[in-house]
Order: C-alpha cells, then sequence, then structure tokens
C-alpha cells in the first residue's frame, strides 16, 4: 500500500444519513479526499476493481459522489467509527444498470482493509438496505459482485440478499463476470418458518 499522504486531509461537518450502533454514514465532503484517496490507493483494498486508483481516479470518486447527492439525493456515503470519528470505509446506495432487471438501487461497500473482517461493512450494508426500503421506498435492493468476492458475497447474504443473476461488466480493459443479488421487502417482512 502506498502510504504517501494525499492533498486534501481535512475535516468538515457534513450531512449524516444514519446512524447505526457503531458507525455514523455521512454524506462525503471535499475534505475527506486524503483519507478516501488512501484507501482508494491500497491495491489490496480495491482488489476487485484490479487495480489501485491514482490520486486523479480517487479526486473522480469522490466528485462522483457529490454529483449522484445531487442527482439522487444519496450516493456511497462515508462510514464513520463512532469510537474514534475515523473515515473507515464508505458503504451507501447507487443507481446501477443490472441487465434485464434495468436500473436499480444498489448497496455498495468498499472499507480500508485494516477494518476488514469487523462486521461494519455488514452493520452499514444493512443499515443501507433499510434505507432504501423506509426512505426511498423502492421494492427491491440490488448489490452487484464481481464473482469470487466471497467476502462481498458474504455481506450480501447477511443482508439477506440472495443470487437472481449474471452481469458481465468491462472495466480496466477485461470482461468481469458479477453476480446480481437482491432481496425485496416482502422476503424480509416475512415470518420465518413461511415459505
Amino acid at each position: 500500500m502506498d502510504r504517501r499522504p494525499c492533498d486534501g486531509d481535512g475535516g468538515l461537518l457534513v450531512k449524516t444519513i444514519l446512524e447505526t450502533a457503531r458507525l455514523s454514514l455521512r454524506e462525503f465532503a471535499p475534505e475527506d479526499y486524503g483519507a478516501l484517496c488512501l484507501m482508494l490507493r491500497d491495491a489490496e483494498t480495491m482488489y476487485a476493481y484490479e487495480h489501485a486508483f491514482s490520486e486523479a481516479e480517487a479526486h473522480a470518486w469522490l466528485q462522483n459522489q457529490l454529483d449522484r447527492y445531487a442527482k439522487y439525493g444519496f450516493g456511497l456515503w462515508a462510514v464513520i467509527l463512532k469510537a474514534t470519528g475515523e473515515l473507515i470505509g464508505q458503504c451507501g446506495l447507487t443507481m446501477q444498470n443490472a441487465d434485464e432487471f434495468g436500473e436499480v438501487v444498489e448497496v455498495g461497500y468498499i472499507f480500508r482493509r485494516d477494518f476488514w473482517h469487523r462486521g461494519y461493512a455488514s452493520e452499514a450494508a444493512i443499515a443501507c438496505r433499510d434505507y432504501a426500503f423506509e426512505k426511498l421506498g423502492v421494492p427491491e435492493v440490488f448489490s452487484i459482485i464481481r464473482v469470487g468476492n466471497a467476502a462481498s458475497e458474504n455481506v450480501a447474504r447477511r443482508n439477506g440478499m440472495t443470487p437472481r443473476g449474471a452481469l458481465m461488466k468491462h472495466y480496466y480493459g477485461m470482461d468481469m463476470p458479477h453476480t446480481i443479488f437482491s432481496v425485496r421487502t416482502e422476503e424480509l417482512s416475512r415470518d420465518p418458518g413461511t415459505p
């Protein structure tokens, strides 16, 4: 991992979207660039993307989230660990094309490697799923996950999702097979013993 500092470190009070027991999810701000850049420049963290991001790609990623907030009212949000105030990842909702499903609301997440395997991704993803159902009123929420990304598949399953289809994405000069996971509102409200 390249640990050189990125320009743009700083802090700012921004809109908090939701909270869980351990996490606060809020909109990114330009001042988050330094912390976000360190995460996106880590090749192991970004293995599903096949490369560590450059500083220019990290800037574009952040700007894309700010543009999503303006267009949709949601996007990927900064995940803050309440105990320390540290930005440990990103999780949120984005509009994605899911082939035969059309344009869908997707729960997506990326966490700093030093915060993996602690349940933070599942905790944040479940909160985002519930936000999509309760605040946005969507009937179904998706996660589109690269084949072989077992950790993300496990988060999707903990989020109540099941595989619904397949999708081929072309990214970074290669075809990348993905599995389309989703959960519908009625599947969450169903009694556990009901077929």
